[in-house]
């Protein structure tokens, strides 16, 4: 780094290190403080509210029996599962950009964890319904993942550190399918009735989730260089003001496309991780043991499906700037619906097993895409933007549980392909994401656009006079990458390239 207070900063550090002092590599192996310290907890605290919310689903044929459910009372439950965090979401998105990650997702991560214990008292069509919904509350804890992730790690790796995190955070989904059938198996084995073995076992996600809040909440940390609180209290930080976060979250239009976008792949996730274990034991004539491994495989796929999609996003980047971000999220989603369509049109058992697989691999890549886009969006509402693309997760979810695995509308194959159709429907939304300094998947950029015109909009110029729109400079220089015409700056930006 060429200024003195630059290398100063960056002694800091175990990592490299930009103008924000967010990490510029992504050692994933590593637990360097505070950047991948922060990665490893996060991740974990996802993954375990992943497990609570998705613990019911690989133990729904002894619920159901117990509880005397009907298809409308397992529809109306999985809907329930996925709804509660759509709004939880939102509130999740704006926490984030007020008090911080940390302190966000630890407090929600506790709040819902007795909700994961009293499902062990359910005894009615309604108390299974009350359960689901609350669980899933945790589920915005993945909002609060992507925030601390797009705090910690620079642009240029961003994508990779936001889908590795997210990836491997969803494989909560894929080890509650495995792990609930063993944890059941284990209490049925050792004397306890069948149906006091599934309510006991809801206390091992239970004891994860809130061991994984405490976790955070002691050993993790805000931003590279310390926790909001302490920041704000010295100065060193700017406390936001509610209002105008949300405003400039919800007012940019790229908000809800890339809320559409995750609505048919992050949603989709979700809604075969409620559908897919039953599915498999009902319809190919499997034991609640075998289901549970084949829906795992679904979900275990996140170990290396998002991150790939991270990845191949940053990758594109360095080809072909924002514009490559776009394209390969495109064209993986659109393929992800294709897969889907002939999921739902197979009818044995290995050939369907072989293409959920690679179903699951498209559509976990495509969330990884979509997040390599959201952290550009806007740096004033990171926080908001967040909220709202993961809110379109639950939308999603939602809309396809209700649509085509609710009742007996669809026979369940049938939901499978016409939730294909609509995957390929709405990923042609991306196409309209147009960033001026950067262009859009068919327009190129403004001519003479720069970075700092784009994110020095979210301030007015009293905010401006007071020096608060800085961050947002710092931010905006880190960005240049995102050009997909790299060899023309202006001596000009060279020039302010090269102060860190």
């Amino acid at each position: 780094m060429a200024s003195p207070n630059g290398e100063f900063e960056a002694k800091k550090f175990a990592l490299p290190v930009d103008a924000e002092n967010k990490a510029t590599v992504f050692p994933l192996f590593s637990i360097a403080k505070p950047h991948m310290r922060s990665f490893h907890l996060c991740w974990i605290q996802f993954s375990c509210c992943f497990l609570s919310t998705f613990a019911a689903p690989p133990l729904l044929p002894i619920i159901r029996d117990n509880l005397n459910l009907t298809a409308n009372d397992i529809g109306n439950a999985g809907v329930a599962s996925v709804s509660g965090a759509i709004f939880a979401r939102v509130a999740m998105g704006a926490a984030c950009d007020l008090v911080g990650p940390r302190l966000a997702s630890a407090t929600l991560t506790l709040l819902t964890a007795p909700a994961v214990y009293l499902s062990s008292v359910a005894d009615s069509a309604t108390g299974f319904f009350l359960m689901r919904f609350f669980t899933g509350f945790a589920l915005a804890t993945f909002v609060s993942t992507q925030y601390w992730m797009s705090s910690m790690f620079s642009p240029r790796v961003v994508g990779q550190a936001n889908g590795q995190a997210a990836g491997w955070g969803n494989l909560g989904g894929g080890v509650a399918q495995l792990v609930m059938p063993l944890v059941y198996k284990v209490i049925l084995n050792i004397g306890v009735t069948p149906f006091a073995a599934w309510r006991i076992s809801f206390f091992i996600p239970a004891l994860f989730q809130m061991t994984s809040a405490f976790a955070v909440m002691f050993f993790g940390q805000d931003l590279p260089d310390g926790n909001f609180h302490k920041l704000q209290k010295s100065g060193d930080m700017h406390k936001d003001i509610a209002s105008k976060v949300l405003y400039h979250g919800i007012t940019n239009y790229r908000s809800w496309i890339t809320a559409l976008g995750y609505a048919f792949c992050f949603g989709v996730e979700l809604a075969v991780n409620n559908i897919v274990a039953y599915y498999f034991y009902d319809r190919f004539n499997l034991d609640l043991y075998i289901s549970g491994i084949v829906a795992a495989s679904f979900g275990m796929v996140n170990l290396f499906s998002r991150p790939i999609g991270g990845g191949l996003s940053d990758f594109m980047a360095r080809k072909f700037g924002m514009r490559g971000r776009l394209w390969s999220w495109w064209i993986v989603q659109a393929l992800s619906g294709v897969l889907c369509i002939v999921l739902g049109l197979l009818d044995t058992l290995s050939a369907s097993i072989a293409v959920m697989i690679i179903f699951s691999l498209f559509v976990q890549a495509a969330e990884g895409l979509t997040f390599g886009v959201v952290p550009f969006v806007s740096r004033r509402s990171l926080g908001v933007v967040s909220g709202m693309t993961g809110a379109g997760g639950n939308v999603g979810a939602v809309i396809t549980q209700v649509i085509f695995f609710r009742g007996s509308q669809f026979s369940t194959e049938k939901g499978i392909t016409y939730m294909g159709v609509m995957i390929i429907a709405c990923s042609f939304g991306i196409a309209s994401i147009y960033f001026p300094q950067w262009g859009g998947m068919f327009c190129g950029p403004k001519a003479n656009f720069t970075e700092e015109e784009y994110y020095l909009r979210e301030w007015d110029p009293k905010e401006q006079e007071q020096g608060l729109h800085l961050v947002s400079m710092k931010f905006a220089e880190s960005c240049r990458n995102e050009r997909s015409n790299k060899g023309k700056s202006t001596p000009e930006e060279e020039s302010t390239s090269n102060h860190v």
